[in-house]
């Protein structure tokens, strides 16, 4: 920690403030108070309770301490430079190296009079030490992003605790552990720790899914956050194996099985949240792979008003599921949203008078009033088994998972002509395609055109952070690599995020789906009959008011919801 400094020095520099006019007597002895009853800094409690803005700190510090101050958000870092310092000293004196000029090595720190650091600096990188002066805050999260990748105290705190000798609990290789050994290591404290804060911090921080990763020197866990992969930390590769079996014990998996995959789930509880974990695992060279997928029913939205589709599109989706009988299609990647927009057109017509049935691998949320069947293809249970079943059941709607196959497609077209309501997903890049793909499995155009009311196409892009959103203005090159005309948009101002705690320095915060929502009309059926191509049934679907997934993700551009980037990330111009 960042040495602290005596009473008179902090009497003195809350004596500058207060002649400056940046702070009251009063405001100095709530600060005191509040420095001494939790062990802070000073200048840590001004801040903290709002009394001195930490610029204002940072240059009267600078000019009782007689060093130069630096604007440390601002300042380019040489990742050369930044390996100069090991992670643990610089995490320990909130240090960080910027500029070397010759054998002198400029550093930032937060209390440039600690000679003991310096001196240390010194004996590490071989070079002189120029002290300059950096807010606290700002300089504390930068060098936790540099050198940790993230900034919770609670884990980072752990992790310090395996640093002991005593806390090796696994040997080098994992093949030499006994089963009995195992269990022995997954009950140790830090391992059960180490896992409770990982599985809490993710859960806190919004990730959808946890990567614990096994390589030859290194074991690594990064965080799935608004749909992109962040590394938020390295445990000890020594603890490879507890921590492997740790997580199988939770999830009620068969700890000496390293060989083949397995699934489980797992819950957690987070003051009055439950939330549920779905868990798997993978051989992998040099250990197995842990992927948790977070449930957490608490930030599941199933309002579809909300979703941000398209006045025309939220209506034709919403006469669509009001339907007695038919199909609803919702297609896209992994990972594009389908399950949560199914989920909530099922809320949207769940009532007491329906009789509702799931086929679903694996089900994600549990839905009250809804009757959800996990299918198991090893036992045979596969959808079509789960369809043919629901059929006996009196139902009303219907929800299948995926049409996979002719079968299960044959039955579920079956089912939307026989008077019931069918909502599905398939898997492909658009709401036309769909229609081919349907066909290409092998069921007949007339079924295809006479059952389905509606398709919607759809992706998640990143929202901008409203924190730190600033007006941005793209070169006319990049909207022709865009397929964009640069004269419809001369004068008109984007948006983008600029990076900020909030956001992780991304600019992004939260996801918004794109949709692209085909309504089966006369003329569209009557196409599908004759076989037309996708980019006729494009064309068709255009004409009567369709937006495409690029066409919804420029309207989202243009009211500064998100970036051109995100949507030319996520669609193609055809689309």
């Amino acid at each position: 920690m960042v040495a602290t400094v005596s009473a008179p020095a902090v009497d003195r520099i809350g004596d500058l403030l207060i002649r400056e006019g940046l702070l009251s007597r009063d405001g100095l002895t709530r600060a005191l108070e509040d420095a001494r009853r939790n062990g802070n800094r000073v200048g840590i409690s001004l801040i903290k309770l709002e009394l001195v803005s930490e610029q204002d700190l940072t240059r009267v510090l600078a000019r009782q301490y007689r060093v130069p101050a630096v604007d440390i958000e601002n300042v380019k870092l040489d990742p050369k430079l930044v390996k100069l310092i090991p992670s643990d000293v610089a995490l320990k004196h909130t240090v960080l190296p910027l500029r070397r000029v010759g054998r002198t090595l400029t550093v930032a720190m937060a209390n440039p009079t600690d000679l003991g650091v310096i001196d240390d600096l010194k004996f590490i990188t071989r070079f002189d030490i120029e002290p300059v002066i950096a807010g606290e805050q700002s300089l504390k999260t930068i060098v936790d992003r540099e050198y940790e990748g993230f900034t919770d105290e609670k884990i980072r705190a752990l992790l310090q605790e395996f640093a002991d000798e005593d806390l090796e609990i696994v040997g080098e290789e994992e093949e030499d552990l006994t089963v009995t050994a195992l269990r022995v290591a997954v009950e140790e404290a830090p391992v059960v720790k180490l896992i409770n804060g990982i599985l809490t911090d993710a859960v806190r921080r919004g990730a959808s899914d946890i990567h614990f990763e096994c390589y030859e020197k290194e074991v690594r866990v990064r965080y799935r956050i608004d749909g992109v992969l962040n590394e938020i930390m390295r445990p000890p590769p020594k603890m490879r194996a507890a921590l492997i079996s740790r997580f199988k014990i939770l999830s009620d998996l068969n700890i000496a099985e390293r060989r083949l995959p397995q699934d489980g789930r797992l819950k957690l509880r987070l003051g009055k949240r439950v939330i549920d974990f779905r868990v798997s695992t993978l051989p992998t060279l040099f250990g197995e792979k842990i992927v948790l997928r977070i449930l957490d029913k608490g930030n599941l939205s199933l309002d579809l008003e909300k979703f941000g589709m398209e006045p025309k599109a939220e209506q034709d989706f919403m006469n669509a599921i009001s339907n007695p009988y038919g199909m609803v299609l919702v297609t896209g990647p992994t990972g594009s949203g389908k399950t949560t927009t199914l989920y909530s057109a099922l809320s949207r017509v769940n009532t007491p008078e329906v009789n509702i049935l799931t086929a679903e691998d694996p089900i994600e949320y549990n839905l009250h009033g809804i009757n959800q069947v996990h299918v198991r293809t090893e036992i045979g249970m596969t959808f079509a088994a789960a369809l043919r079943a629901f059929l006996r059941q009196d139902p009303n709607i219907i929800m299948v998972g995926e049409i996979r196959d002719i079968d299960t497609g044959s039955i579920a077209i079956k089912a939307a002509l026989t008077g019931h309501l069918v909502l599905s997903t398939v898997h492909t890049n658009d709401a036309p395609s769909t229609v081919t793909r349907l066909i290409d499995m092998g069921i007949e155009a007339f079924n295809v055109a006479s059952a389905i009311n509606l398709i919607t196409a759809q992706r998640l892009v990143r929202r901008i952070c409203s924190k730190c959103k600033e007006p941005h203005t793209y070169a006319p090159e990049f909207l022709r690599s865009a397929h964009l005309e640069p004269e419809e948009y001369e004068g008109y101002v984007f948006y983008r995020g600029r990076g900020c705690d909030v956001c992780n320095n991304t600019g992004y915060r939260g996801r918004q789906g794109l949709y692209e929502v085909m309504a089966m009309s006369p003329t569209i059926r009557r196409m599908i009959l004759q076989e037309a191509s996708t980019a006729d049934l494009q064309a068709q679907a255009i004409r009567e008011g369709m937006l495409t997934l690029r066409m919804d993700g420029i309207k989202k551009v243009q009211r500064g919801i998100t970036t051109l980037e995100e949507v030319l990330r996520e669609t193609t111009s055809l689309t």
